[in-house]
């Protein structure tokens, strides 16, 4: 994440108050996610290989005088009440520390949601670092990812670097080294997944898969090796709920990049391509071409961030 104090580079930054805090929140993907049992909290032990990418929300956090805290975003289909993460983040981390300042949070929403994406962690890790910021509260980036992974298993990766190895419920993260920048198209199709609808079609596996090999690859810059090692154990029942995914993803094999896969739980997939210009041709192709009678999928050209 990357924290700003205004004046900043959005086209729109004459409207911020003065003391805005800026925070960028980016989407992930899963090169590797295999699931290894369920817990006795309900949740799922898991293994999973996570990328943060340079496709984003936009979080604009300004002070207020009062002691209210209040979202709003461009979205009209995302709730700004009690429910959402960013407003959940805020009222956790004021329950933490004794705070009683306000803020007005603006959320820009460009990453998909129900996709797999990580949207709503990524915008929780934003609200916990932009308030942290914005109250001088002084917390470590440990103690946020304290207070954050009781929001989602997937915020306390989000308030780290480009690449992690996570386990535990997801939220156990060992930082990685990525070789080289990594070039993706994401396809999300028009219909969306719910996690636990996914998990309760999971089979877990008697033999999990081992993750070794794609991270080698990953740290070694290796494209056509961490391709042929894209792993989701919950792709299978996702398609099962979802053909129109599993179509797309037949669609992206065809293109003959690295490799395609869905990630996390869906419906997103994405297809890992060897440099700039395939993904670029691959993305060109996907947004101008659709099967006669389907909804349009959205597509996006990013790539992994620094």
């Amino acid at each position: 994440m990357i924290v700003r104090r205004g004046p900043a580079e959005a086209a729109d930054v004459d409207s911020l108050p003065p003391g805005t805090v800026r925070v960028f929140a980016p989407a992930k993907v899963n090169l590797f996610l295999e699931v290894h049992g369920k817990r006795p909290d309900g949740f799922h032990e898991i293994a999973t290989l996570v990328l943060a990418v340079d496709l984003g929300d936009d979080l604009a956090i300004s002070p207020v005088e009062t002691g209210d805290v209040a979202l709003t975003c461009d979205d009209p289909g995302l709730t700004v009440g009690p429910d959402n993460l960013v407003l959940k983040a805020a009222s956790r981390l004021r329950s933490e520390t004794g705070c009683s300042l306000g803020a007005a949070i603006r959320l820009t929403k460009r990453v998909p949601w129900a996709a797999g994406l990580g949207g709503g962690s990524s915008d929780a890790a934003a609200a916990l670092q932009g308030l942290n910021e914005l109250w001088k509260l002084g917390l470590s980036v440990a103690e946020l990812a304290r207070i954050g992974a009781a929001l989602g298993s997937d915020v306390p990766f989000f308030l780290g670097g480009a690449a992690a190895w996570a386990t535990g419920r997801g939220e156990v993260i060992a930082p990685l080294d990525v070789g080289r920048p990594l070039d993706l198209v994401l396809l999300k199709p028009a219909e969306g997944l719910g996690t636990a609808d996914v998990y309760r079609r999971l089979t877990v596996p008697a033999e999990p898969k081992d993750g070794s090999a794609v991270r080698g690859a990953l740290a070694a810059g290796d494209v056509d090796a961490l391709g042929a090692g894209l792993f989701n154990r919950l792709q299978e029942p996702a398609f099962e709920l979802c053909p129109a995914a599993a179509d797309w993803h037949r669609r992206l094999t065809e293109y003959g990049t690295a490799g395609a896969l869905l990630t996390g739980s869906g419906s997103c997939l994405f297809a890992l391509c060897r440099n700039p210009q395939e993904a670029r041709r691959v993305h060109d192709d996907l947004s101008s071409g659709q099967p006669p009678g389907s909804p349009r999928p959205r597509t996006y050209l990013v790539r992994s961030r620094p």
